[in-house]
């Protein structure tokens, strides 16, 4: 039982506070998102490498989750933003999967 609370606990954290790519917009809107975010924005896009934790699976909406999640944790206390131009979108669960776990910052 205390799982299950513990469960339902992170997933309400990541009602507000987490982004993912939206699965609507075509993805070479969403990759150019992701190249602002990796090259200008001050992302932190090594976890999307080859052989990284969430490298996996290989699509440019999934690296752009994480991505996008990243740029928020880091910049929400600045006044950052996690629109990208309509391409991200917040989530209602943990996107976490296998050995990709986002990041919550308080």
């Amino acid at each position: 039982m205390k799982t299950l609370w513990l469960r339902i606990a992170i997933a309400l954290l990541f009602i507000t506070v987490t982004f993912s790519a939206d699965a609507q917009i075509p993805d070479n809107v969403i990759q150019a998102a992701l190249d602002w975010a990796c090259q200008i924005g001050g992302a932190d896009c090594s976890k999307i490498q080859p052989n990284q934790p969430c490298f996996l699976p290989n699509t440019v909406k999934d690296h752009a989750s994480v991505v996008f999640n990243d740029y928020y944790q880091r910049y929400k206390h600045k006044g950052g933003t996690c629109d990208f131009h309509s391409a991200a979108v917040i989530t209602q669960r943990d996107p976490s999967n296998g050995s990709c776990h986002f990041e919550y910052i308080q």
